[in-house]
């Protein structure tokens, strides 16, 4: 009989960080534990200094690394994660003097990455900005470098060489597969490209969800279309784009767009990594940024998202601001009031309000109109109600009458068939935007 397998321990970890005023550290370490969480490694500590700039041999302090070592093994950690980007030296240093593998954010970040892509295009990805990552730092890469490798890019193998000459062949073994990666996103992005065009021919409107990691875009997805998103409560839980379809209140059909999450000073590497990924923000019709109400940095979450959004690009798209987790919110609490809508995606309050702005926050596409259909229309009242919404019809010697939200791009076929209402004039067909009659 075969002995069951046990699990393998979760590894233990210390946090480091210097704190050279440019940002808050204790918001960005209590991120970084919440990350290490992810990444299944128990934090047993912290340990801080104030100081102007990093250390270029250590990023702390001679004293603070010596008090650092001393905390690792009194502890017994297995590991020390900085809340900085090491250089390669930094890291062999902090190693031979703590006598334990040292990471950094980047690569924290990049190994939860790695654990859950689950699409051929975001195990590509992935890869591609280990790689990127990996490429600078072959020489004197820390140890725990190695446990990166998993992807197929030569993870770790610099510190299996015997000299320059097998650092040289790692090297262009990257380069290579760096190239590769590149070529096969390329073509991954022209297909994305394609059904972006496709859709905006096909006249479908798209709104994508953004925001923080771990905020509820799943879980509002989920809640709003039945998709059956993964939703944890743990950061990166999803990393793969998911599309599905909505049917609006007005009977318009939109499709809605997951997007990665995104979290403090997210490396470049992955920006540059998930950038086809994230333009489907940026080519959207409207953009949910969906924040944590009850966060405390809800403030931040927001402008994180805004600038990724400039970066990409979308300046111009239409934001519409989604408080999440407004059931969890302090009832006092100051939430900005302008161009928002406060919901929670688990119970489902607000739902219908974040629908109704939605509608409102989009491009007018429909028309509501009455119409006299003849029965030989039948093809064309079909039309009608899979491109729009039918709200009543009604049966008549002279055909079908209809109550409905008509797409504008059936205006020239139905402009006959509308019926004078309240003494408006046909021509109310081709009202301009802005009229009660859109949707």
């Amino acid at each position: 009989m075969e002995e069951m397998m046990t699990p393998r321990p979760r590894e233990r970890g210390i946090l480091a960080a210097v704190d050279t005023g440019e940002y808050d550290v204790e918001v960005s370490l209590e991120e970084l534990r919440e990350l290490a969480s992810a990444a299944e490694i128990d934090v047993l500590g912290m340990v801080t200094q104030k100081k102007g700039e990093l250390d270029p041999a250590t990023a702390l302090g001679s004293g603070r690394v010596e008090e650092l070592t001393r905390f690792a093994e009194n502890c017994g950690a297995d590991l020390v994660i900085f809340d900085h980007e090491l250089s390669p030296a930094q890291i062999r240093n902090l190693e031979d003097a703590c006598g334990r593998p040292v990471i950094d954010r980047t690569m924290l970040i990049l190994e939860i990455f790695g654990r859950r892509a689950v699409s051929s295009e975001g195990k590509l990805q992935v890869e591609l900005a280990r790689l990127r990552y990996q490429l600078p730092r072959l020489m004197g890469q820390g140890a725990r470098l190695s446990r990166q490798g998993g992807g197929g890019g030569g993870g770790g193998g610099a510190r299996r060489g015997g000299g320059e000459s097998k650092l040289e062949t790692d090297r262009r073994h990257i380069r290579r597969r760096i190239t590769a990666l590149e070529r096969d996103l390329e073509q991954l992005t022209a297909r994305r490209e394609q059904r972006r065009k496709r859709r905006k021919k096909d006249g479908v409107t798209t709104v994508a969800i953004v925001g923080y990691t771990n905020v509820g875009k799943s879980t509002l997805l989920n809640a709003l279309t039945r998709a059956g998103v993964l939703a944890e409560d743990k950061l990166f839980a999803t990393l793969d784009p998911t599309a599905r379809a909505l049917t609006l209140p007005d009977g318009r059909r939109i499709m809605l767009i997951d997007t990665v999450g995104l979290v403090r000073r997210l490396p470049h590497h992955l920006v540059e990594a998930f950038k086809s990924t994230l333009e489907e923000a940026a080519t959207a019709d409207l953009i949910l940024n969906v924040c944590d109400a009850a966060s405390p940095g809800m403030e931040e979450q927001l402008a994180v998202t805004r600038d990724l959004l400039r970066e990409l690009g979308a300046e111009g798209t239409p934001i519409l601001t989604v408080l999440n987790k407004c059931d969890l919110a302090p009832a006092d609490a100051d939430l900005p009031g302008e161009r928002t809508v406060r919901i929670s995606a688990r119970t489902g309050a607000g739902l219908d309000v974040l629908l109704a702005a939605i509608q409102r926050a989009l491009p007018a596409t429909h028309l509501r109109l009455r119409l006299l259909l003849p029965y030989a229309q039948g093809e064309l009242e079909a039309r009608i109600a899979s491109g729009g919404r039918v709200f009543a019809r009604e049966y008549g010697p002279g055909g079908v009458e209809l109550d409905a939200s008509v797409p504008r791009s059936l205006l020239p076929l139905v402009r006959e068939y509308v019926l004078a209402r309240d003494g408006e004039e046909k021509e109310k067909a081709g009202a301009p935007a802005g009229e009660e009659t859109e949707q």
